[in-house]
């Protein structure tokens, strides 16, 4: 079995001017797999965040109609933490080591997922001869795979990404507890240094985007409120699992601020959560249980700001450049996009990503006016259909199921309707430093 610690950089796609992408159409996504969210973890071995992504795994399995034997490749996420770590003595419990096949590290399965803890404990996927790590987000984890069918690495391979969720503070844990921190952190590590949140950065960035353009926080309120609206549609999200509530105007403005102008809902509530996807090539996708949906390009951003964090205007050059990277790897032009499904764990940097793109015409201090207007699945300008960490959770997956489900016309009371479902992009999560996926309902 050929095996990745770590996805290398030159599979991604991160550079202009590379041309339309050399398997435009060749790859496929067909199986989606969600386990049940949760907002911590309850202590049951069962749902620890191994089992709810052997979960997903198997779901993304059935989904396709796809037999375990069949599938050759696996590629993950093996970062799972989302707020605190676990407590350095504290021990594992008893009935986690009774119940799952441990490897050498005691934490598998607990605080993070690795190839050799799911393949010990998914029997079934006896045909794996491809595996990868992508650390960082689901977004990459796709984009890895995406290029690995491709390239012909694997022809049926498997992607996960799950999320854990511990009692204690958000961000406490690792270097964060100690009293001083390592190396180049200790300069240039805003959120752990000077204690500022972890939305801080963006919140800075937006407030030079008010005062550059004359727009006010207020004007966020319709994006979120269709946001949670899209979530509550979504009935593997948290929000439509566990919290059935709407988030009116009304809250959002009265929310208290978490790093002015960032407010509480501006913030993606950490879950428990794992999502899975089965891709194919092209040739096997016509086979199996569900529509294919066609990959026809795949983008990455690595721009690296030159202080400790990003200005507004390499935020705004990098967008762009990204924008422009979608649709050249992919042969289309802006009016191709049916809707966007962009990144949005801070609300406050969707609208980046949305200006980058062009989204129907929408220029560099546009975005909020934009939201004014019919952004709804029901109108003629879609955003973010899926509702996002915004309306679901904090997952970094809920984008790429609803491209893949509103393209393969499964996406249920959240269907788009105010336009053909026929070409999507999704990714992140920074506006600078993310991968990008263009989804497609024909090959070309």
């Amino acid at each position: 079995m050929k095996v990745f610690d770590e996805a290398p950089e030159d599979i991604f796609r991160s550079e202009e001017s590379l041309g339309v992408w050399e398997h435009r159409g060749k790859v496929a996504a067909v199986g989606i797999g969600h386990a049940p969210t949760m907002r911590r973890w309850d202590n049951d071995p069962e749902t620890c965040v191994g089992a709810i992504s052997i979960c997903a795994l198997r779901q993304a399995m059935a989904d396709a109609g796809v037999d375990p034997g069949q599938v050759d490749g696996l590629i993950i996420d093996p970062v799972t933490a989302t707020g605190a770590g676990w407590p350095k003595d504290k021990p594992i419990p008893q009935d986690m080591l009774a119940r799952w096949q441990a490897t050498d590290d005691p934490l598998d399965g607990l605080t993070k997922n690795s190839i050799a803890w799911l393949l010990k404990n998914m029997p079934e996927l006896t045909g794996i001869q491809f595996a990868m790590n992508a650390s960082g987000c689901m977004s990459k984890a796709l984009v890895a795979a995406v290029q690995a069918v491709g390239d012909g690495e694997t022809h049926t391979c498997l992607v996960l990404k799950a999320w854990h969720n511990f009692e204690g503070r958000y961000y406490q844990g690792g270097d964060n507890e100690n009293d001083s921190l390592p190396g180049t952190a200790a300069l240039t590590a805003l959120t752990n240094l000077w204690g500022a949140p972890a939305c801080s950065a963006t919140a800075i960035q937006f407030n030079e985007y008010c005062h550059k353009y004359g727009k006010s926080h207020a004007m966020m309120a319709p994006f979120m409120e269709n946001s949670r609206r899209n979530g509550l549609l979504f009935p593997e999200g948290y929000w439509a699992q566990h919290r059935p509530e709407e988030l009116t105007v009304q809250d959002y403005l009265a929310a208290r601020w978490i790093a002015e102008p960032a407010n509480l809902f501006d913030n993606d509530l950490p879950i428990m959560c794992s999502g899975a996807y089965l891709l194919t090539t092209a040739e096997r996708a016509i086979h199996l249980a569900q529509t294919p949906v066609y990959i026809l390009n795949h983008a990455s951003s690595r721009a690296v700001p030159r202080s400790i964090m990003p200005t507004l205007e390499e935020v705004e050059v990098e967008t762009a450049r990204t924008g422009r990277k979608i649709y050249e790897g992919a042969g289309i032009i802006v009016e191709d996009l049916s809707f966007e499904n962009m990144y949005d764990g801070f609300s406050l940097f969707h609208q980046f990503h949305l200006e980058g793109l062009g989204f129907r015409g929408v220029g560099q201090g546009e975005a909020l006016d934009f939201y004014q207007t019919d952004i709804s699945i029901h109108g003629p300008n879609p955003v973010s259909p899926s509702g996002g960490n915004i309306g679901s959770g904090r997952s970094r997956f809920w984008m790429h199921t609803d491209s893949i489900q509103q393209i393969q016309k499964r996406a249920g009371a959240r269907q788009i309707t105010g336009v053909p479902s026929e070409i999507g992009v999704s990714g992140g999560p920074m506006p600078m430093g993310g991968n990008f996926t263009v989804w497609g309902v024909a090959p070309d």
